[in-house]
C-alpha cells in the first residue's frame, strides 16, 4: 500500500474517531433523569462583556441523583449564570438564595423520555451523515491517486477498508444509541 493511501485512511479513521467523541460528548448532555454537570457544558454566561463557558466562572456539581448547584467564584455573576440558564431553555428553572444557584431536575414523564430519545437519534443521525461524509471525501481521494497511476486493485482494497471502517463506526453509534434510549427510557 503506498504511503498516500494509508495517510488518506489514517486521517479518515481520525476522522471518524472525532466524530465518535462528539457524539459522546452530545449524548451525554441529553438528561436520562439523572443529574449531571456535564449536562451544562457548552452553556455560555455573560462574563464581563464576553462570553465564557459556565464551568469558567462557577463550580457546577451535582448534589444528588435531581440536583445541579452553581457555585460561581464572584457573587455579581448570579444573575448572569440565571440568565444564561433560562434562556438555554434546559427545562428546569433556577432557584438563586444569594450565594449559590441550584437547578431541581422535575421526575421525566414518557413524553419527554421520547423527546430525549428523539434528540438522541438525531445526534446519532449527525454523526451517522458526518461518518459517510468522511468516506465519501476519502474515496474521492483514492479515486484523484487511482488517476495519478495506484493501480486498480489498490484502489478497490482501499475503499473496501474504507468501507469496512464506515461499517464499524457506524456500528459504534448504533451501539450508543441503543445504550442512551436504554437509560433514557428505563424508570
Amino acid at each position: 500500500m503506498s504511503e498516500e493511501l494509508a495517510f488518506i485512511l489514517e486521517e479518515a479513521q481520525e476522522s471518524m474517531k472525532k466524530g465518535i467523541s462528539h457524539l459522546e460528548t452530545e449524548l451525554i448532555k441529553i438528561r436520562a433523569g439523572k443529574a449531571s454537570p456535564q449536562m451544562l457544558d457548552g452553556l455560555v454566561v455573560d462574563y464581563y462583556g464576553s462570553n465564557t463557558a459556565i464551568n469558567q466562572v462557577a463550580n457546577v456539581s451535582a448534589l444528588d441523583a435531581r440536583t445541579l448547584t452553581i457555585q460561581p467564584w464572584e457573587k455579581n455573576m448570579l444573575q448572569p449564570i440565571e440568565r444564561a440558564i433560562i434562556n438555554a431553555n434546559l427545562g428546569v428553572t433556577p432557584q438563586n438564595d444569594g450565594n449559590i444557584i441550584r437547578l431541581f431536575m422535575p421526575p421525566l414523564t414518557e413524553e419527554r423520555r421520547k423527546e430525549f430519545v428523539k434528540r438522541a437519534n438525531g445526534e446519532g443521525e449527525h454523526s451517522r451523515v458526518a461518518i459517510r461524509s468522511i468516506r465519501r471525501d476519502a474515496i474521492e481521494e483514492i479515486k484523484k491517486l487511482q488517476k495519478d497511476g495506484l493501480s486498480e486493485d489498490e484502489a478497490k482494497d482501499a475503499e473496501k477498508n474504507m468501507q469496512d471502517m464506515t461499517d464499524k463506526y457506524i456500528a459504534m453509534i448504533e451501539k450508543h444509541l441503543a445504550s442512551k434510549e436504554k437509560e433514557i427510557m428505563s424508570v
